[in-house]
């Protein structure tokens, strides 16, 4: 054997610290991939579910958590809903439950009242 144990080895690394700051990368990639691709979807879903559940108000047609289609009645307090779902069959509800709101009610105007109480006296 000629060669020397010497040249084998390696000599150490210096600069430790820019070595761990590069393993951290892939780490703080994956975690923003997570943000963006998983995380706040979810959040915007839960926010935009809250708005539909607040803005639930007499006359809309609801479907349950359970797959219960049905209209609504009376908004009670407690986060709660009165919800017909046939003929004088009535159902309380919390609002948290409701998955959809299939059909939305539109209030009438109180011109658009006036306005057909008149062309009818005419």
């Amino acid at each position: 054997m000629f060669i020397s144990p010497a040249f084998a080895q390696s000599a150490a690394p210096a600069g430790g610290a820019g070595d761990f700051f590069i393993q951290l990368v892939p780490l703080f990639l994956i975690i923003a991939i997570m943000y963006f691709l998983v995380l706040r979807p979810q959040q915007q879903r839960v926010k935009a579910h809250q708005q539909m559940v607040s803005a639930v108000k007499r006359g809309d047609v609801v479907v349950t958590g359970g797959g219960i289609i049905g209209k609504v009645v009376k908004v009670l307090e407690n986060d709660e809903v009165m919800v017909e779902i046939a003929d004088e069959v009535r159902i309380r509800v919390v609002k948290t439950t409701i998955a959809d709101v299939r059909s939305k009610s539109e209030p009438v105007a109180s011109d658009a009242k006036s306005k057909n109480g008149d062309e009818d006296k005419k």
